[in-house]
Protein backbone atom coordinates (compact mmCIF):
# COMPACT_ATOMS: atom_id res chain seq x y z
CA UNK A 1 0.00 0.00 0.00
CA UNK A 2 1.52 3.14 -1.31
CA UNK A 3 1.56 6.28 1.67
CA UNK A 4 1.37 9.87 0.80
CA UNK A 5 4.59 11.69 1.24
CA UNK A 6 5.04 13.17 4.90
CA UNK A 7 5.18 16.49 3.52
CA UNK A 8 1.89 16.25 2.00
CA UNK A 9 0.41 14.66 4.99
CA UNK A 10 0.97 17.50 7.83
CA UNK A 11 -0.85 20.10 8.09
CA UNK A 12 1.33 23.16 7.58
CA UNK A 13 2.15 25.76 10.72
CA UNK A 14 2.53 28.95 10.73
CA UNK A 15 4.65 29.78 14.16
CA UNK A 16 7.58 30.29 11.88
CA UNK A 17 6.62 33.41 10.51
CA UNK A 18 5.55 34.95 14.16
CA UNK A 19 8.75 37.33 14.09
CA UNK A 20 8.12 39.18 10.90
CA UNK A 21 4.46 38.99 10.68
CA UNK A 22 4.31 40.37 14.63
CA UNK A 23 6.21 43.49 13.38
CA UNK A 24 4.73 43.82 10.27
CA UNK A 25 1.39 43.89 11.13
CA UNK A 26 2.22 46.27 14.19
CA UNK A 27 3.91 48.28 11.32
CA UNK A 28 1.10 48.78 9.09
CA UNK A 29 -1.69 48.88 11.78
CA UNK A 30 0.49 52.00 13.33
CA UNK A 31 0.85 53.27 9.89
CA UNK A 32 -2.75 53.15 9.04
CA UNK A 33 -3.97 54.66 12.68
CA UNK A 34 -1.13 57.18 13.55
CA UNK A 35 -1.36 59.12 10.11
CA UNK A 36 -5.28 58.64 9.68
CA UNK A 37 -5.66 59.88 13.03
CA UNK A 38 -3.54 62.61 12.74
CA UNK A 39 -5.11 63.61 9.53
CA UNK A 40 -8.57 63.27 11.17
CA UNK A 41 -7.92 65.21 14.36
CA UNK A 42 -6.45 68.46 11.76
CA UNK A 43 -9.03 67.93 9.12
CA UNK A 44 -11.52 68.72 12.08
CA UNK A 45 -9.84 72.14 13.06
CA UNK A 46 -9.13 73.38 9.52
CA UNK A 47 -10.63 75.09 6.88
CA UNK A 48 -8.32 74.57 4.05
CA UNK A 49 -6.29 71.02 2.81
CA UNK A 50 -2.33 72.31 3.11
CA UNK A 51 -1.97 71.78 6.85
CA UNK A 52 -4.10 68.11 7.13
CA UNK A 53 -1.28 67.08 3.94
CA UNK A 54 1.68 68.39 5.91
CA UNK A 55 0.99 67.37 9.31
CA UNK A 56 -0.23 63.72 7.41
CA UNK A 57 2.93 63.59 5.83
CA UNK A 58 5.15 64.59 9.15
CA UNK A 59 3.58 61.82 10.87
CA UNK A 60 3.96 59.55 8.21
CA UNK A 61 7.96 60.08 7.92
CA UNK A 62 8.56 60.68 11.54
CA UNK A 63 5.87 57.35 12.42
CA UNK A 64 8.16 55.05 9.75
CA UNK A 65 11.31 55.71 11.44
CA UNK A 66 10.10 56.25 14.97
CA UNK A 67 8.85 52.60 14.33
CA UNK A 68 11.62 51.03 12.50
CA UNK A 69 14.27 52.43 15.33
CA UNK A 70 11.90 51.63 18.35
CA UNK A 71 11.70 47.92 16.81
CA UNK A 72 15.85 47.50 16.24
CA UNK A 73 16.65 48.76 19.85
CA UNK A 74 13.54 46.85 21.77
CA UNK A 75 14.35 43.77 19.72
CA UNK A 76 18.23 44.18 20.57
CA UNK A 77 17.56 44.54 24.21
CA UNK A 78 16.33 41.09 23.75
CA UNK A 79 19.20 39.56 22.13
CA UNK A 80 21.60 40.88 24.55
CA UNK A 81 19.21 38.89 26.79
CA UNK A 82 19.96 36.00 24.90
CA UNK A 83 23.27 36.24 24.67
CA UNK A 84 24.26 36.92 28.15
CA UNK A 85 22.06 33.68 29.25
CA UNK A 86 24.07 31.77 26.64
CA UNK A 87 27.57 32.70 27.35
CA UNK A 88 26.13 31.86 31.42
CA UNK A 89 24.91 28.45 30.24
CA UNK A 90 28.48 27.86 28.62
CA UNK A 91 30.28 28.54 31.94
CA UNK A 92 27.41 26.85 33.83
CA UNK A 93 28.03 23.69 31.89
CA UNK A 94 32.10 24.12 31.75
CA UNK A 95 32.21 24.40 35.87
CA UNK A 96 29.37 22.05 36.39
CA UNK A 97 27.94 19.21 33.57
CA UNK A 98 26.75 16.77 36.35
CA UNK A 99 24.49 19.38 37.82
CA UNK A 100 23.56 20.96 34.07
CA UNK A 101 22.81 16.93 33.21
CA UNK A 102 20.92 16.43 35.83
CA UNK A 103 19.05 20.17 35.45
CA UNK A 104 18.27 18.98 31.80
CA UNK A 105 16.77 15.18 32.90
CA UNK A 106 14.53 17.42 35.07
CA UNK A 107 12.93 18.79 32.55
CA UNK A 108 12.22 15.68 30.52
CA UNK A 109 10.81 14.24 33.53
CA UNK A 110 8.39 17.37 34.55
CA UNK A 111 7.43 17.04 30.50
CA UNK A 112 6.22 13.49 31.12
CA UNK A 113 9.30 10.96 30.38
CA UNK A 114 9.83 8.47 33.25
CA UNK A 115 12.76 9.41 35.08
CA UNK A 116 14.99 7.22 33.87
CA UNK A 117 14.47 7.74 30.40
CA UNK A 118 14.37 11.16 30.91
CA UNK A 119 17.92 10.62 32.04
CA UNK A 120 19.13 8.56 28.57
CA UNK A 121 17.25 11.52 27.11
CA UNK A 122 19.29 13.78 28.36
CA UNK A 123 22.77 12.31 28.23
CA UNK A 124 22.29 11.34 25.09
CA UNK A 125 21.13 14.94 23.96
CA UNK A 126 24.52 15.92 25.89
CA UNK A 127 26.92 14.02 23.76
CA UNK A 128 25.01 15.30 20.80
CA UNK A 129 25.15 18.93 21.46
CA UNK A 130 25.35 20.29 25.05
CA UNK A 131 24.79 23.28 24.69
CA UNK A 132 22.20 23.19 21.83
CA UNK A 133 20.15 20.91 24.14
CA UNK A 134 20.08 23.31 26.92
CA UNK A 135 19.50 26.47 24.90
CA UNK A 136 16.76 25.14 23.51
CA UNK A 137 15.33 23.44 26.49
CA UNK A 138 16.28 24.95 29.71
CA UNK A 139 16.58 28.63 28.22
CA UNK A 140 13.83 28.44 25.54
CA UNK A 141 15.60 29.72 23.05
CA UNK A 142 15.23 28.27 19.37
CA UNK A 143 15.50 29.18 15.86
CA UNK A 144 11.87 30.19 15.01
CA UNK A 145 11.77 32.41 18.73
CA UNK A 146 15.20 33.84 18.58
CA UNK A 147 15.21 37.51 17.82
CA UNK A 148 16.00 39.35 14.85
CA UNK A 149 16.42 42.69 15.07
CA UNK A 150 17.32 44.06 11.96
CA UNK A 151 14.85 41.86 10.12
CA UNK A 152 11.73 43.46 12.69
CA UNK A 153 13.08 47.13 11.98
CA UNK A 154 12.62 46.66 8.54
CA UNK A 155 9.49 44.86 8.32
CA UNK A 156 7.71 47.30 11.35
CA UNK A 157 9.32 50.33 9.05
CA UNK A 158 8.22 49.35 5.73
CA UNK A 159 4.72 48.19 6.91
CA UNK A 160 4.06 51.31 8.59
CA UNK A 161 5.29 53.38 5.68
CA UNK A 162 2.78 51.07 3.15
CA UNK A 163 -0.04 51.48 6.05
CA UNK A 164 0.90 55.47 6.28
CA UNK A 165 0.81 56.11 2.99
CA UNK A 166 -3.01 55.01 2.03
CA UNK A 167 -4.51 57.85 4.54
CA UNK A 168 -1.94 60.16 2.78
CA UNK A 169 -3.51 59.49 -0.59
CA UNK A 170 -6.50 59.91 0.97
CA UNK A 171 -5.92 63.58 2.11
CA UNK A 172 -4.38 64.45 -1.33
CA UNK A 173 -7.25 63.50 -3.69
CA UNK A 174 -10.82 63.10 -1.97
CA UNK A 175 -12.72 66.37 -0.72
CA UNK A 176 -11.87 68.85 1.81
CA UNK A 177 -15.45 68.55 2.80
CA UNK A 178 -15.84 66.01 5.29
CA UNK A 179 -12.78 64.68 5.15
CA UNK A 180 -12.72 63.45 8.52
CA UNK A 181 -15.36 61.11 6.99
CA UNK A 182 -13.62 60.07 4.23
CA UNK A 183 -10.48 59.41 6.22
CA UNK A 184 -12.36 57.12 8.91
CA UNK A 185 -14.40 55.27 6.08
CA UNK A 186 -11.10 54.32 4.20
CA UNK A 187 -8.91 53.61 7.53
CA UNK A 188 -11.58 51.49 8.28
CA UNK A 189 -11.50 49.85 5.13
CA UNK A 190 -7.61 49.13 5.14
CA UNK A 191 -8.16 47.89 8.45
CA UNK A 192 -10.53 45.05 7.72
CA UNK A 193 -7.90 44.13 5.03
CA UNK A 194 -5.04 44.18 6.93
CA UNK A 195 -6.89 42.24 9.81
CA UNK A 196 -7.58 39.79 7.06
CA UNK A 197 -4.52 39.45 5.43
CA UNK A 198 -2.44 39.14 8.42
CA UNK A 199 -5.04 36.44 9.88
CA UNK A 200 -4.67 34.17 6.43
CA UNK A 201 -1.59 34.31 6.69
CA UNK A 202 -0.98 33.64 10.51
CA UNK A 203 -3.60 31.05 10.04
CA UNK A 204 -5.98 32.54 12.42
CA UNK A 205 -9.41 33.40 13.01
CA UNK A 206 -10.45 35.88 10.36
CA UNK A 207 -13.10 37.23 11.67
CA UNK A 208 -11.95 37.93 15.48
CA UNK A 209 -8.93 39.57 14.02
CA UNK A 210 -11.55 42.12 11.67
CA UNK A 211 -13.58 42.64 14.54
CA UNK A 212 -10.44 43.74 16.76
CA UNK A 213 -8.66 46.01 14.62
CA UNK A 214 -11.42 47.51 13.39
CA UNK A 215 -12.82 48.11 17.00
CA UNK A 216 -9.41 49.69 18.18
CA UNK A 217 -9.07 51.55 15.28
CA UNK A 218 -12.46 53.47 15.43
CA UNK A 219 -11.60 54.25 19.15
CA UNK A 220 -8.79 55.92 18.45
CA UNK A 221 -9.99 57.71 15.25
CA UNK A 222 -12.87 58.67 16.86
CA UNK A 223 -11.15 60.00 20.11
CA UNK A 224 -8.32 62.13 18.32
CA UNK A 225 -11.71 63.52 16.18
CA UNK A 226 -13.07 64.89 19.34
CA UNK A 227 -9.54 66.33 20.49
CA UNK A 228 -10.00 68.52 16.96
CA UNK A 229 -13.70 69.38 17.66
CA UNK A 230 -13.20 70.15 21.39
CA UNK A 231 -10.44 72.30 21.05
CA UNK A 232 -11.98 74.46 17.73
CA UNK A 233 -8.98 75.39 16.59
CA UNK A 234 -8.99 77.01 12.61
CA UNK A 235 -5.44 75.40 11.79
CA UNK A 236 -4.80 77.46 8.23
Amino acid sequence: MQTEPLDDYLAPHYINRSNWLRAAVLGANDGILSTASIAIGVAAASDTREPVILATLAGLVAGALSMAAGEYVSVSSQTDVEKADIEREKEELKDMPEIELQRLAEIYEQRGLKKETALNVAKELTEHDALGAHIRDELGINEISQAKPLQAAMASGAAFTVGGLLPFLVTLFLPLRSMEYWLYFFALFFLIILGATAAKTGGSNIGKAILRITFWGTVAMGLTALVGYFFNVNVA
